[in-house]
C-alpha cells in the first residue's frame, strides 16, 4: 500500500477511525424493471466533515471487497475538497475503478444534456454487467435522483410516486430530497422526449446543409 494515496490524517482522527461503523452499500435490485442488474448507492467514502470521520483506505477496500467495478461521482471538486478527499478519484483509478465523474450541485438536478449523458453510460455498465456504484455526498439527494429516473428509463410502467418510494425503501427517507429533484423526476419523461426529439431536429438540420 502507498500511504501516499490517501490523504494524511492527525493521531486524533485515526484513533476515531478504529471506531468505524463498517462502509454501507445499499444494493438496489432491479428486478423491480425486470433487470438481473443491482445499482449501488452510497455515501462518499473516506469523508471527514463535522462528526463524521470516515477512513479513505478502508472505505474504498470494503468497494473492492464487494466486487465495484464502475464508480459514478456527483460530487464536485470543491466538496471532495470540503470533505477532505480532494485524491478521491485518483484513488479510484489508482485502485483499478473506472471512474465516471458527473458533478452537478448538491439539492440541484442536473441539465437534462447532462442527465442523459449519466443515464447512458449507467446503462452501458449494467447492459456489460459491471457492478456499478453511485454516489454524491450522502447517497441521497441526487444519487437518490439519477438512481430513480433510471427506474423510469428502464421501465414505461414505473411512476415517479412508485420509483421515490422505492428508493426510500432503500436508502431511507431522506432520498430525493428537494422540491427541484421531486420536480425534475415528475417532470423527467416529458422533458427527456423534448430533449431527445430537439436534438434529433439539430441532427437533422445539421445534415441537411
Amino acid at each position: 500500500m502507498r500511504t501516499s494515496e490517501f490523504d494524511s490524517s492527525s493521531e486524533e482522527e485515526d484513533a476515531a477511525d478504529q471506531q468505524l461503523a463498517p462502509f454501507q452499500v445499499s444494493w438496489l435490485p432491479l428486478s423491480v424493471v425486470e433487470s438481473s442488474q443491482f445499482l449501488g448507492i452510497c455515501a462518499l467514502p473516506g469523508c471527514k466533515f463535522k462528526d463524521i470521520r470516515r477512513s479513505l483506505e478502508r472505505d474504498v477496500e470494503e468497494l473492492q471487497s464487494q466486487g465495484v467495478q464502475d464508480v459514478f461521482v456527483f460530487c464536485t471538486r470543491g466538496e471532495l475538497s470540503k470533505y477532505r478527499v480532494p485524491s478521491l478519484l485518483e484513488v479510484y483509478e489508482q485502485r483499478g475503478f473506472t471512474v465516471h465523474h458527473t458533478p452537478f450541485p448538491d439539492g440541484e438536478a442536473p441539465p437534462m444534456e447532462l442527465s442523459c449523458r449519466i443515464l447512458e453510460e449507467l446503462q452501458l455498465s449494467m447492459r456489460s454487467s459491471r457492478r456499478t456504484v453511485i454516489h454524491c455526498y450522502g447517497g441521497l439527494g441526487r444519487s437518490g435522483l439519477i438512481a430513480a429516473c433510471l427506474l423510469l428509463q428502464l421501465s414505461v410502467t414505473m411512476t415517479p410516486n412508485k420509483a421515490i418510494e422505492i428508493l426510500r425503501e432503500h436508502r431511507g427517507g431522506g432520498a430525493i430530497q428537494t422540491v427541484k429533484q421531486y420536480n425534475f423526476l415528475h417532470e423527467f419523461r416529458e422533458s427527456f422526449a423534448a430533449y431527445q426529439q430537439s436534438r434529433e431536429v439539430s441532427t437533422e438540420r445539421g445534415a441537411s446543409r
